[in-house]
């Protein structure tokens, strides 16, 4: 199976049905289907051939899901870039894949003559909402323009393009953030998405009849798979550009009728700041998060505040999609698990010499399954240290990179990324069991846990947090806090107070950006 048949499916059977709900746009599978056929004959006339990668620089938008499913409907990758990615970023990326196509709105970048200037596999510029400006950068850099609204309102051909791949093709290139020099594109094939999917939609219990609301950037994999597998299941996607303004999604969540809330945990963290008691949810039956793990205080807080919802806690990486879920029926006996591994995978834990170990034991999380990566594009050594030799004979399977143990029924607890890890006074604690325990006192928004270089003790412990509007917190009573609750070498030896905390593009908490401002901090003070 391929992965337009997700909308090829469901317009078959439900032609008349609201697939779609963007802003005042309300569009059918059918509506949507035509015109994804409509811009994929545009591709293949403009030369897309089968494998060819189209980068698509939208924001949450109709144009950016057609974008998509046309890609594929053509046999191409698409790439989806956040369209807040400066120039150099977007430059790299476009020539790192040799894009042959892209699909671009018409922001200020899309006037920026350096970047077509830059990019000499480009050929072909699809360009929603096109100015003179944008007009005259492009076609100086002797790049084919194209409209796509003339494309949308066309009569051209509706018919589906003939199928030229399978489902070990590449679907798509999903860049990670570059957390450490350039961004990596991970390798996901028609089968890694249709297998992931499958599975997150069957524990879900996602049916024809949910409607969910994704405001996550489609560019980040957690909101992409929200709008797969709406059309997967044949429900409906409201799609958001972002939740910037709570009470606007809420309200809409009301209005629309919505039955699934994907968070992740600086939303969950904004929702706990609200007065929610004007609003009602009658139809919301799921929430999920990912991307870093709700502490456990806010998992306690937001059932408080959702009684009749299930609360799906997961952990998952962008190379894999997805790793495990906690049934919600286990939220008060395991609040802090992330679950057992989803179903059609397998998961366990190794040792540095890659020996299972057994429950209790720290070790590094291993993932197999049909949900894992091809690999990165074109970086043949930084695949081979992540995707080694299976248990099985010839296989590959995925070294996460993160920490984890696992009690005696199996469900796993994330211990920490394996770089995040703090080594003080000749023990190693987790950050994730301080912030934890830090996001017990009352008041505290948000917080993160990062190591600090100290003569002595070899790392020194630093909370960072922010706290809620109107509460007064000082070091001392987070010292306090802490030190009636953990042992004393977790304790933080430094607490810093800040009116926010730096964000990846996909809204977790960036440690990376918080050491390094901690490191020119010392550096500057250092040099006076």
């Amino acid at each position: 199976m391929q992965v337009e048949e997700f909308l090829e499916h469901s317009a078959d059977l439900y032609a008349d049905k609201v697939a779609l709900i963007c802003g005042s746009q309300r569009l059918t599978y059918g509506q949507l289907e035509s015109e994804a056929n409509r811009l994929a004959h545009a591709l293949l006339s403009a030369g897309v051939r089968r494998g060819d990668r189209v980068v698509i620089f939208l924001p949450n938008s109709v144009e950016a899901v057609l974008a998509i499913f046309a890609t594929l409907k053509a046999g191409a990758v698409f790439v989806i870039v956040n369209p807040t990615t400066k120039a150099d970023k977007l430059t790299y990326i476009l020539n790192n894949c040799r894009a042959s196509a892209m699909i671009v709105g018409g922001g200020r970048l899309a006037a920026d003559s350096d970047v077509w200037a830059s990019t000499p596999y480009l050929q072909s510029i699809f360009m929603a909402g096109a100015s003179v400006a944008h007009t005259a950068a492009i076609e100086a850099a002797n790049k084919q323009l194209l409209r796509v609204e003339e494309i949308r309102q066309s009569p051209g051909n509706v018919t589906r393009p003939a199928k030229s791949c399978i489902d070990i093709d590449l679907a798509a290139l999903i860049y990670t953030s570059g957390s450490t020099g350039h961004p990596k594109g991970v390798m996901v094939t028609h089968l890694n998405i249709v297998s992931a999917a499958t599975s997150i939609t069957t524990y879900l219990e996602n049916s024809a009849d949910d409607v969910v609301i994704n405001f996550l950037p489609l560019a980040f994999d957690y909101g992409l798979y929200q709008l797969l597998m709406m059309f997967k299941v044949s429900g409906t996607l409201v799609l958001h550009d972002s939740f910037a303004f709570p009470n606007t999604v809420l309200e809409k969540i009301v209005r629309e009728g919505v039955t699934g809330l994907p968070i992740v945990p600086t939303v969950s963290a904004m929702l706990l700041q609200m007065d929610l008691s004007k609003f009602r949810f009658p139809k919301l039956r799921y929430i999920s998060n990912t991307a870093a793990a709700l502490p456990v205080e806010h998992i306690r807080k937001l059932r408080a505040l959702f009684p009749q919802v299930r609360l799906y806690s997961m952990y998952g990486l962008t190379e894999c999609k997805r790793v495990s879920y906690l049934p919600p029926d286990q939220l008060d006996i395991r609040p802090n698990s992330v679950g057992r591994g989803m179903p059609n995978e397998e998961v366990y834990i190794v040792d540095e010499l890659g020996n299972r170990v057994g429950p209790g034991v720290v070790g590094e999380l291993v993932i197999r399954g049909a949900n894992v990566m091809k690999g990165y594009w074109e970086l043949p050594e930084e695949t081979d240290l992540c995707l080694r030799p299976g248990p099985l004979p010839g296989e590959k399977v995925l070294h996460s990179g993160d920490l984890f143990r696992a009690d005696e029924e199996g469900y796993l607890y994330f211990v920490g990324r394996k770089d995040d890890i703090i080594k003080t006074r000749g023990e190693k604690v987790s950050p994730r069991e301080v912030e934890d325990v830090i996001y017990a006192l009352d008041g505290v928004a948000e917080v993160a846990v990062i190591g600090v270089p100290d003569p002595i003790l070899g790392s020194a412990i630093k909370a960072v947090l922010t706290i809620r509007p109107g509460v007064h917190l000082s070091a001392q009573d987070v010292l306090r806090h802490c030190s009636t609750r953990l042992e004393d070498f977790m304790i933080p030896r430094l607490v810093e107070f800040r009116a926010s905390l730096p964000k990846t593009e996909s809204g977790k908490i960036s440690k990376r950006l918080i050491r390094e401002e901690q490191k020119s901090s010392l550096q500057m003070t250092c040099a006076g």
